[in-house]
């Protein structure tokens, strides 16, 4: 007997802006390009693909086609993207991160 499974969506679970913006800083801090993306586009998603290819001037299609998990947006587009959404990138020095037993 097959298991039947449907697809998960994180952007039902960050709709509250605080919430967002944990995400997006949570990815940045990482470096990580896949994730980073990622996050975008479920703060995307949470508030409405639709309304913001609109605001950007893009389809859905092609938005929703960069921000999926894989996707490689420009650097620009990411620029605008976030802008679109009220979010600022901003720079701060690294933090050295501490190895775990160091901090026991």
């Amino acid at each position: 007997m097959a298991i039947e499974t449907r697809p998960f969506d994180a952007a039902k679970y960050f709709k509250a802006p605080e919430d967002q913006m944990e995400l997006i800083d949570d990815a940045l801090e990482t470096g990580d390009p896949g994730y980073i993306v990622n996050a975008i586009g479920v703060i995307a998603r949470a508030r409405g693909m639709t309304d913001l290819a609109g605001e950007l001037g893009v389809s859905r299609t092609s938005l929703y086609a960069a921000l999926k998990e894989g996707g490689n947006p420009g650097f620009a587009t990411v620029l605008k993207v976030l802008r679109a959404l009220g979010i600022e990138l901003a720079a701060r020095p690294v933090r050295e991160r501490i190895p775990e037993a160091a901090e026991a």
